[in-house]
């Protein structure tokens, strides 16, 4: 019986089907030509930040895709900031919503089974004005991106094109947002990136390809591609992950030192905690799409709220200490489709509450700078806002 209901549950008809597909085809339509309205006037894409010390403000960001089974909402309702000269690290486990975060930032979701439906994501100008990156128009985008906010992605050696020269796409950046520089100076500017990345032998690997580069030198490359025009941000999507530890604390150690040198801010989204301890200023914790804590690096890592975040603390091997066994969060996450209406972490918690069979949590501040989404503390804390779900059907 059991089987039955399980194989019913993943299964769909036809009709439901064509349904979907119709659904699908009618409301992304809605949203590109809203898109598409929303570029022709600049007050429907200029804002202002609600804080002019934060470079990007993340406010009850929605990020849907319309797939053939269903509505997945990989972000759902996400709200935090990235401050000036900081670096914040988006912890979580796989597919909980970290890289499409910073997708949404960049406009680079696979339009247009993929939309921010709701919320805003403002972009500090530095002249007191801000981009809302939702309604932003591609031909701004394509000046913000590469230029005013930067990404070092994955896999290097996915990144880099295998059938062209390193110093024709280092060149490529600089060249595309300063066309009045002359060859010459922006082979300079190059080299200069090659260099601070700390390749030594600059001039022959402007002149080599990628396959002749190991895995850390590559990773250096993309670095120096998205360094070549001093961004105030910098996207660094699990930077160290094809590499080895040695390698992996040279990286890092140069991501802090440039941003230093740059005065810019890093947004390091990574699932390595260890990672996240040596660098980041604040941390995010991520669950299904959702925030379930944030604060600074000593809140969330000497005085974790969430049992998510617990059950994270708990499940990272500790040196010097011996375990049968590392500890294993129970369950599994709740269906993207079909995300229950409670808290989403409450089927796998330990510590669940009557509050929980509730709504989900709000955002609760137990700390001038910790918030947590737990009815545990909802005594103690000051409850902030409810994270808001878009209804597509109103769309």
């Amino acid at each position: 019986m059991a089987d039955n209901e399980k194989k019913k549950s993943s299964y769909i008809s036809a009709r439901e089907s064509r349904r979907i597909t119709r659904f699908n085809r009618r409301i992304t339509g809605k949203l590109e030509k809203a898109r598409a309205d929303a570029a022709k006037d600049p007050a429907l894409y200029t804002t202002r930040m609600e804080d002019p010390d934060n470079v990007v403000e993340f406010d009850n960001v929605c990020t849907y895709f319309f797939t053939d089974v269903g509505v997945v909402k990989a972000v759902d309702g996400v709200n935090f900031s990235i401050p000036k000269c900081s670096t914040v690290g988006v912890v979580g486990e796989s597919g909980c919503g970290k890289s499409v975060t910073s997708l949404s930032l960049m406009q680079l979701l696979q339009r247009p089974s993929g939309q921010t439906v709701g919320g805003e994501i403002r972009f500090n100008l530095g002249d007191g004005t801000a981009y809302n990156i939702v309604n932003t128009p591609n031909s701004i985008m394509e000046t913000i991106r590469g230029n005013k906010i930067s990404m070092i992605f994955q896999e290097p050696m996915t990144s880099l094109n295998p059938v062209f020269k390193i110093g024709m796409q280092v060149d490529e950046v600089t060249k595309l947002h300063n066309p009045e520089m002359s060859d010459e100076d922006v082979k300079a500017r190059t080299l200069e990136m090659l260099d601070l990345v700390g390749i030594a032998n600059k001039e022959g690997v402007y002149d080599m390809y990628p396959h002749e580069l190991s895995g850390g030198m590559r990773q250096r490359i993309c670095i120096a591609i998205a360094l070549a025009c001093s961004p105030t941000l910098i996207i660094a999507d699990e930077p160290t992950t094809a590499l080895d530890v040695t390698i992996q604390a040279q990286i890092l150690d140069l991501l802090q030192n440039l941003k230093d040198k740059l005065n810019s801010s890093i947004m390091l989204i990574t699932h390595d905690l260890g990672v996240v301890a040596g660098m980041a200023d604040y941390v995010v914790v991520m669950y299904a799409g959702r925030i379930v804590e944030k604060g600074t690096a000593d809140d969330i890592f000497h005085h974790p709220a969430h049992p998510y975040t617990i059950g994270l603390m708990r499940s990272k091997p500790v040196v010097g200490k011996k375990v049968e066994e590392l500890y294993n969060i129970p369950g599994s996450v709740p269906n993207p489709v079909e995300m229950p209406d409670y808290c989403y972490f409450r089927d796998r918690c330990e510590m669940h509450c009557s509050h929980c069979s509730g709504q989900y949590p709000p955002e609760i501040r137990i700390s001038g700078t910790h918030v947590v989404s737990c009815y545990r503390y909802l005594e103690e804390g000051e409850v902030l806002k409810y994270p808001k779900s878009v209804n597509v059907e109103e769309l």
